[in-house]
C-alpha cells in the first residue's frame, strides 16, 4: 500500500536547475483520500521541478484512466484523464496560500508533498455529470438530430404583428392593472 511519504520531493539539498520525478497513482492511492468521488484509477504523473533560488516550478502531466460511477446507470466505468497542469511555490516567512496557482513556502521547508496535488488536479478534471461512455454517445447523436427551431409563442399575437387587434382586448387583464394605464 502506497503511502504520502512515496509522493514526497525533497527540495532542500536540490540545485537550481529542472528536476525530474514520476509518481504512479493506482487503487492505493486513491484508497489515501477515500473513495468518493474517484473509486480508483491507474495514472502516471509526470513532474518536471524548476528551481530557482526563490521560486518552484511545477509542470504536471498526467495521463491514464479512473474508474468513477455512472449517476444515470449507477455502473462502474473507466473515465480517461490528460491533464497539464502549472503550480508555483515560491519561498517566504511563512506558509500560506497566495493565489490558486501560487503558495508562499518556508525557507526552511525541507520537503514538499505533491499527492494533494495531483489528487486534486485529477478531481477537478472530471467531468459535472458522470456519465458511461455508452450515454454520452447517445446525447452525442440525439444533439445531431436535434434541429435548432426557435418557436415563439403568444396569447395576443395579432398585436405583437400589427395586423389587428388594438387595447379592445382588455376584458381579461385584471381590473386592478388598470390604474397603471394612466400614468402615462
Amino acid at each position: 500500500m502506497k503511502k504520502l511519504r512515496d509522493y514526497e520531493i525533497g527540495i532542500a539539498k536540490l540545485s537550481n536547475k529542472k528536476h525530474y520525478y514520476e509518481f504512479e497513482m493506482d487503487d492505493s492511492f486513491f484508497d489515501l483520500f477515500g473513495r468518493e468521488i474517484i473509486l480508483g484509477g491507474n495514472l502516471l504523473a509526470k513532474v518536471e521541478l524548476d528551481k530557482t533560488e526563490s521560486l518552484l516550478t511545477f509542470h504536471f502531466d498526467i495521463k491514464g484512466h479512473v474508474k468513477l460511477t455512472c449517476d444515470r446507470s449507477l455502473e462502474e466505468f473507466d473515465q480517461p484523464i490528460d491533464i497539464q497542469e502549472t503550480f508555483r511555490m515560491k519561498f517566504g516567512p511563512e506558509d500560506a496560500e497566495i493565489d490558486d496557482d501560487i503558495w508562499q513556502i518556508a525557507y526552511d521547508t525541507q520537503q514538499i508533498n505533491v499527492a494533494q496535488h495531483l489528487y486534486d488536479f485529477v478531481a477537478l478534471s472530471l467531468p459535472m455529470k458522470k456519465l458511461h461512455p455508452r450515454f454520452v454517445e447517445e446525447l452525442d447523436e440525439e444533439e445531431d438530430n436535434e434541429q435548432d427551431i426557435l418557436i415563439y409563442s403568444s396569447r395576443n399575437a395579432a398585436k405583437d404583428e400589427g395586423t389587428g387587434g388594438d387595447d379592445d382586448d382588455d376584458e381579461d387583464i385584471d381590473p386592478r392593472w388598470d390604474a397603471l394605464r394612466n400614468l402615462n
